[in-house]
């Protein structure tokens, strides 16, 4: 083709283009934003009725409402056992999260949940506590800590039985790794082996599994939201305030409960 023919072709590619392909491109990206916001807020929020007419900037950035029993940020560990937790008690429940939940940072952990199984050798949760509030130089509050190594045997198990797939002694029982800080008889009875895992993926098993399990209750997800600031009144937590990364509109959600899972 000669140079003055190539630029012709170019031309009618150019003018069926316009005619053909843009009208569609407009189209298909508008039903997916349509989808989106759909699949993110419609069904449950509702513009804020006080919002004026008038206000030019108000009717470009609306204020979108939601009500919930109770409102969880954060969807890592701690955040999919509460929001799953509470939609389970019957409670209606949100979880806001700036990332989809499988890609919150309890991902990464690797070593493992200390927990007083006694796998391996005799343990007890009183030593677990023991450990825990010496290696906190005393500062922790120990109410917290009593409750968290009491615990944390029936937590094990709990997981194991959602499915997560722990390493394993040859008799089948969850294999426990010694760690630093972990002693046996309050300090007295040497090396503790406390820690339970899965290999050096732990966070990663955890994670999957607390979202598998999750996918088993009506909670409402908010995915990539970014809380901004908590609802205060007369001194009390009533919500959040987040923006919705995909458009920028503002959501509040009012809730009688707000648990921060924030990491």
């Amino acid at each position: 083709l000669s140079l003055c023919e190539m630029a012709a072709t170019v031309a009618a590619s150019r003018s069926l283009a316009k005619r053909w392909l843009r009208p569609a491109a407009r189209a298909w990206p508008a039903a997916c934003q349509t989808l989106a916001r759909n699949l993110h807020f419609t069904v449950y929020g509702k513009k804020n009725a006080s919002t004026k007419v008038s206000d030019s900037i108000s009717t470009q950035y609306p204020v979108v409402d939601h009500e919930f029993d109770a409102v969880v940020v954060g969807a890592g560990g701690a955040g999919l056992r509460a929001a799953f937790g509470l939609s389970e008690a019957g409670f209606n429940t949100a979880c806001v999260t700036k990332l989809f939940p499988t890609r919150s940072h309890t991902v990464a952990a690797q070593g493992g949940i200390n927990a007083a199984l006694g796998n391996m050798e005799d343990d007890n949760w009183r030593w677990h506590f023991y450990d825990t509030v010496k290696g906190s130089d005393w500062l922790g509050d120990q109410d917290a800590i009593h409750y968290m190594t009491e615990q944390a045997p029936a937590a094990v198990i709990e997981l194991e039985n959602y499915g997560m797939p722990f390493s394993r002694t040859e008799e089948g029982k969850i294999y426990q790794r010694a760690f630093g800080g972990q002693s046996l008889q309050f300090g007295k009875g040497g090396q503790a082996h406390r820690c339970c895992c899965v290999a050096d993926r732990t966070g990663h098993s955890l994670l999957h599994t607390l979202y598998g399990r999750s996918l088993r209750y009506d909670t409402s997800y908010f995915v990539e939201y970014f809380a901004l600031d908590l609802l205060m009144e007369n001194g009390e937590c009533r919500g959040v305030i987040a923006l919705c990364i995909e458009d920028g509109t503002i959501h509040r959600f009012r809730a009688k409960n707000t648990v921060i899972a924030t990491g």
